[in-house]
């Protein structure tokens, strides 16, 4: 957001990246954000009948009104919502699997019975799409039947918005919602000004002026009829711009965003306005920003993918085994076929099939269908459950982490939002945070602090005062008024009296200039309210007060004004052809003859305007960096062209490196007169270019440099935006978690190594490397430089000498410091390896490395900084850093911002988080989680973040534990039966297994277990790097968990088998017991790891064995099933629950040795750290314990 606020602008990133053609790192803009420039030829431009819709879409090429944010209809939504769900491949692996079962050969189960699984998630996903969808054609129906005043006939009536076609003219009262974008023909002012609330489109709450063409709004104030035409560009979601003409009276006038209503405004402090619609429905410029933000993917879900590719190959190679055995069983047993009751060729049995073959397809076919029907067996091996625990759990998780007190703002009254359900547990492996400064780290509430009048420094005395004129002997007072501000300004008491004395010509003419150009050259709106204020004066009179607030797009503006303001210069009357401004008590009007707003590239703005006297004078403000090169080339004295030499220009710039390292935000200030000849010069260039469809930003810009040059310097400004509250401790406490933080910012590089200070980013014992270059060749030379004063080698040559040690404490894979502070023994021997380095670049120079083979020279010293810092970059450069390091590493990244131009930062990064402040909503609807002020990041991703990892990474591989452990105890069942795929199991028990009987205490625990509280987590930040080191998901924790799991299944199916060995127990005894055993086994397995035991908790684990025993006597209660009664003679032997018991201890034995050392000798920081809790529990504290293990 600095970039726009540097020059006071209104234009936001959407218009630079616009105009910004020739910055050739578009390559890198997100497709979300491109603008149709295409469309916007002049060959090609809409044309708008006024009041005449008919003629206006004579060819139906325009749509209506109607909008639809609905995925679906009744007729569309089973094939489209199956044809969205089936993206995800495991649906069609279950799928293929159902469509097996229904083959006969290959039957294994019911076939009913193996539709349920598939059909259970997708039904209740397509249940949960259904009803959203439902809530969109409910919101649409509402919005689409409301009604608006329409011309028809001669007189407004009212009509549908849906049926609100282009062409036609809409008249809207005050309050009302805008129903499609519309040119303004003329409003209840005079001067045709209207007031819109934008913030049902960015979110931005200050009032925005819109203009209506003097040429019509005098006309529709009169209650004339208005025909005209209007050209215009096709439709494009650029907010911020609106280009066409308008033909009428025979007359050409162009348009600009300035004249244009968009749909979702609200009209404010306006009585009505009448508008031509020229976009609706579908085509406005709201409805073409809705699209969603870019999915994203879970870096987890990622690795999980590969982890499932490895289940496959144990599927594969069990169906080759049963396979295979099948086979050779078959050619082992050949000549005994015909006796065999299940594979003898013909039957020999009294009916119907009497001397019938038998249906036995040969060796091979038998071979292929046996492998197609253990498939079946062992489907559960890839566990579809798996997708919708996962969703549930997120669900849960993001619940709580809105409603975590702790991360609400009462400031701004928002709460935590989580706006994406995918990747809650990337919050636990942040490496690097890219965030914006103004309005993320600070509080983008601007102050006036400093300013330099004429080469003269003030600000060093203020003083507070609720108005300007209440030091005595101001002329206003003797007039019976005054102007109240809406909050308090500080004044300079040098300054205010340096204004009332009299001074030298020139030095008067400076300062009232410079007062000037503060309250002339901006898009502010005075609202004035007048009231009576009874407070004694020196007179004792009551005095009329005119209250004024301030209304802008910028935070910049509103304090540049309300200063102006402060010291007598009070703007209290804007128009579109002119301004008026109270000096002193004496109004003073000023003919607008044009305004130049702030661009990207000029990086200024100007204003043309003409006094009473008829002199015409340009008034300028803008970054340092682009208006010293446009002054004069000597300061001349203003009033007798005298040289003053530099004196001037070099005391302003002293004086604006004083408030960069004070961290204010800095403006130059210059105007210069101008003669007719340059006056007419303009005007008519100005005119084309206004009036121009094509290229009209670069005709304008192009116009501008006609009169912003030779500029006299009047002075610069020094505006403060605060800190938020603790940014220095969130920045401190992510620096301990292992996470970098880089601060992208549009600010000048001495406001942001200021600001940098103070928020602890940058500390006074660093090395700061400093790139600023103006050539290709300059930024190489200062890269390799810096390369080889501080020792940083190459990417390639840092990965191949990095090694993986083990701590000696902890056992766990660390991350060697190699990785991030890349520096050689030379420096090392030098001393110099004990500070860290900052890289401090601007974005000049980032033009040149970003485009250039640069790239991997600036990744290299990047990274091996602690602190990086870019300074005036643009939007584009932003996405740009932040896709070096994304694609350079694994490393999980992080952006956050709280503006436009932190969009395509926020969706370039793994993680984006937008920041609910000033400057609208843009950033938060981009983001995948939202909040209100940068501290809570640390509460997100030190407590949620872990919290979040851990539980998915411990969800996953135990989903993983839970299917395997029951599909190896089929495959040993399957060994022992002829490898013939038949089942000891009954068809409903397999299916319930991952769906009921054990799937609830898996999403409890995913949702509720807490390895350690939140005061532990944030009280030692280095905790969060069990994330960095993937302690609780990684292949090597995975292979643990297989081979476990193949002890685990050997032992419930084993156990039984010896025990029932001699008895007469029949096989679906055995399968009811084995179906209880795995179920009580896996939940006790997850009982073992369960960290936070609450009430809900024990509900679900035990419950979920009772809910077994209830299905299960349920099912054995039926008697066409083949298990009727088994349940109930099992339960009657005590052999029966000694099985069971016999089963969990030598099953879950050596899990419990294996823990049980780890945790003795080798402990983890996470371990230690819940033994320190709980002695504190018990003991009120042992906390020194905890400091020494997590070092």
């Amino acid at each position: 957001m600095e970039l726009q606020h540097n020059s006071t602008m209104i234009e936001t990133s959407g218009a630079s990246l616009v105009q910004d053609k020739s910055n050739k790192s578009q390559r890198i803009r997100h497709r979300s954000l491109q603008l149709e420039d295409s469309l916007l030829s002049e060959d090609n431009p809409r044309l708008i009948y006024i009041n005449d819709p008919r003629r206006t879409n004579d060819r139906y090429e325009f749509t209506g009104n109607e909008i639809r944010t609905s995925k679906y209809t009744i007729i569309t939504f089973l094939p489209k919502n199956l044809f969205i769900q089936f993206h995800r491949v495991a649906y069609l692996y279950f799928l293929a699997i159902a469509a097996l079962n229904q083959l006969p050969p290959l039957a294994v189960f019911g076939r009913t019975v193996s539709l349920f699984p598939l059909l259970f998630v997708l039904c209740v996903t397509a249940i949960k799409d259904g009803y959203e969808d439902w809530r969109r054609h409910r919101s649409d129906k509402k919005e689409n039947n409301r009604e608006a005043l329409v011309l028809q006939s001669g007189q407004f009536r009212i009509k549908k918005w849906k049926k609100i076609r282009a062409g036609e003219v809409v008249k809207i009262i005050a309050d009302e919602t805008i129903p499609c974008d519309m040119v303004l023909l003329g409003t209840s002012d005079p001067n045709g000004i209207a007031y819109i609330q934008t913030m049902n489109l960015d979110g931005e709450s200050n009032l925005k002026t819109r203009y209506a063409r003097q040429e019509t709004a005098s006309m529709v104030f009169e209650g004339k009829m208005i025909s005209g035409l209007i050209r215009c560009e096709q439709p494009n979601r650029n907010i911020y711009e609106f280009t066409g003409n308008m033909e009428f009276n025979e007359q050409r006038f162009p348009l600009s965003q300035s004249n244009i209503i968009l749909r979702g405004c609200q009209l404010k402090n306006t009585e009505w306005v009448i508008g031509v619609v020229v976009y609706a429905g579908q085509e406005t410029k709201a409805m073409l920003n809705s699209a969603a933000s870019p999915s994203k993917r879970s870096k987890l879900e990622s690795y999980m993918n590969r982890e499932t590719l490895w289940l496959s190959v144990f599927l594969f190679v069990m169906c080759a085994v049963v396979a295979l055995g099948m086979g050779l069983w078959l050619e082992r047993h050949r000549d005994q076929l015909d006796t065999m009751p299940y594979y003898r060729k013909r039957y020999y049995t009294n009916g119907q099939y009497n001397g019938k073959t038998y249906k036995y397809y040969g060796l091979i076919m038998e071979i292929f269908f046996s492998f197609l029907s253990s498939i079946i067996v062992f489907q559960i091996m890839i566990p579809i459950s798996l997708y919708i625990t996962m969703e549930l759990v997120r669900l849960g998780q993001s619940y709580f982490m809105i409603e975590d007190k702790h991360m609400y703002d009462s400031g701004t009254d928002s709460r935590f939002q989580c706006r994406s359900l995918n990747i809650n547990e990337d919050l636990g492996q942040i490496r690097y945070v890219f965030s914006d400064k103004t309005g993320t780290l600070t509080e983008n509430k601007m102050e006036f602090r400093k300013a330099s009048v004429y080469g003269k420094n003030y600000g060093n005395s203020l003083c507070k005062t609720d108005h300007p004129l209440q030091e005595a002997n101001i002329s206003a007072a003797a007039v019976g008024r005054r102007w109240k501000l809406k909050s308090e300004i500080t004044t300079d008491a040098e300054l205010m009296e340096f204004l009332h004395q009299d001074l030298s010509h020139d030095e008067r003419i400076a300062a009232h200039e410079f007062f000037l150009t503060l309250a002339a050259c901006n898009t502010v709106i005075p609202i004035l309210t007048r009231s009576s204020s009874s407070s004694c004066t020196m007179t004792d009179l009551h005095e009329d007060v005119e209250a004024i607030d301030y209304q802008g797009e910028s935070p910049d503006e509103q304090a540049l004004v309300s200063a102006a303001s402060a010291y007598g210069y009070t703007l209290i009357e804007r128009t579109s052809g002119h301004i008026v401004i109270d000096v002193n008590g004496e109004k003073l009007r000023l003919d607008v003859l044009g305004l130049h707003e702030f661009d990207s590239v000029r990086k200024r703005m100007s204003v043309v305007i003409r006094f009473p006297n008829n002199d015409v004078k340009v008034l300028v403000k803008g970054a340092d960096s682009s208006m010293f090169s446009i002054l004069a080339q000597e300061t001349e004295g203003i009033g007798h062209g005298e040289p003053m030499g530099c004196n001037i220009r070099l005391a302003t710039q002293s004086h604006l490196t004083e408030y960069s390292s004070q961290g204010l935000r800095t403006l130059v200030v210059a105007a210069r007169n101008l003669s007719g000849e340059e006056l007419e010069q303009w005007q008519c260039s100005y005119e084309e270019a206004s009036t121009s469809l094509t290229e009209r930003s670069i005709k304008l810009r192009q116009t501008a440099a006609l009169i912003e040059c030779n500029l006299n310097l009047l002075g610069a400004t020094g505006i403060e935006d605060k800190l938020q509250d603790g940014v220095p401790e969130t920045i401190e406490s992510l620096r301990q978690a292992g996470i970098k933080v880089w601060v992208l910012t549009g600010d000048k590089q001495e406001t942001a190594i200021s600001i940098g200070l103070s928020c602890k980013l940058l500390t006074p014992n660093m090395h700061q490397i400093i790139i600023n270059g103006n050539s290709e060749d300059e930024c190489r030379n200062l890269l390799v430089d810096a390369k080889n004063k501080y020792g940083v080698k190459s990417a390639d040559h840092r990965n191949k000498n990095l090694k993986i040690k083990r701590n000696a404490e902890s056992d766990y894979l660390e991350i060697p410091e190699a990785r991030t502070s890349n520096v050689s023994h030379a420096v090392k021997a030098a001393g110099m390896a004990n500070a860290p380095l900052a890289l401090i670049i601007d974005g000049n120079s980032l033009v040149y490395i970003l485009e250039k083979d640069l790239e991997r020279d600036l990744f290299d010293l990047a990274t091996s900084c602690k602190v990086v810092l870019c300074c005036r970059v643009a939007p584009l450069q932003k996405a740009g850093i932040v896709d070096l390091i994304k694609s350079r590493t694994d490393d999980m990244t992080l952006a956050i911002g709280d503006g436009a131009n932190d969009v395509s930062m926020i969706q370039m990064a793994d993680v984006g988080v937008g920041i609910s402040g000033q400057e609208g909503r843009q950033a938060v609807m981009a983001s995948d989680f939202a909040m209100g002020q940068f501290r809570f990041l640390k509460r997100l991703l030190l407590v949620h973040g872990h919290w979040n990892y851990q539980r998915v990474g411990y969800l996953v591989l135990y989903n993983f534990y839970r299917n395997a452990v029951f599909v190896l105890m089929l495959f040993w069942y399957i060994l022992c039966t002829a490898f013939s795929t038949t089942s000891a199991l009954t068809d409903w028990s397999s299916m319930f297994y991952s769906v009921i009987y054990t799937s609830v205490p898996t999403i409890v625990v995913g949702i509720l277990d807490k390895d350690l509280s939140h005061k532990t987590l944030l009280q030692y930040p280095k905790l969060y790097g069990a994330g960095h080191r993937q302690e609780s998901y990684n292949l090597h924790l995975f292979w643990i968990t297989m081979i476990d799991t193949l002890w685990q299944s050997l032992v419930l199916f084993y156990i039984p088998l010896f025990t029932y060995k001699e008895s007469s127990i029949d096989i679906w005894s055995m399968g009811s017991l084995w179906t209880i055993a795995v179920v009580i086994l896996v939940n006790i397995h997850l009982a073992m790891d369960i960290q936070r035991w609450v009430l809900i908790t024990h509900i679900a684990t035990w419950g979920s064995i009772v809910i077994t025993y209830v299905c299960m006597v349920i099912l054995d209660s039926i008697p066409i099933f083949p298990n009727y009664w088994t349940i109930f003679h099992l339960a009657r032997s005590a052999t029966y629950w000694l099985t069971i018991l016999l089963i969990i201890i030598l099953a879950l034995l050596p899990r419990f040795i294996f823990k049980a050392i780890h945790r003795t000798f080798w402990p983890s920081d996470i371990q230690i750290a819940r033994e320190a809790e709980i002695l504190r529990k018990r003991r009120g504290g042992l906390g020194s314990k905890l400091g020494q293990g997590s070092s």
